[in-house]
């Protein structure tokens, strides 16, 4: 899976990077996907959902 984050939708709440750390950091006031041009690890796919379902505007699209 890969994952992103819509900077034009995203709040900065910071609930994806309190959940997924590994994954998601702020870039000044919004969240960014360390590597989202690359796949999320496997044993991270848990957290990296939880934080794109988590997101209070929908920010953080998955792709298969």
């Amino acid at each position: 899976m890969k994952v992103s984050v819509d900077r034009d939708l995203c709040t900065g709440c910071e609930l994806c990077v309190e959940t997924c750390p590994d994954i998601f950091k702020m870039d000044g006031d919004v969240a960014v996907a360390y590597d989202n041009n690359d796949p999320v690890p496997e044993d991270m796919e848990d957290c990296a959902t939880e934080a794109s379902e988590g997101c209070p505007v929908e920010a953080i699209p998955l792709e298969e």
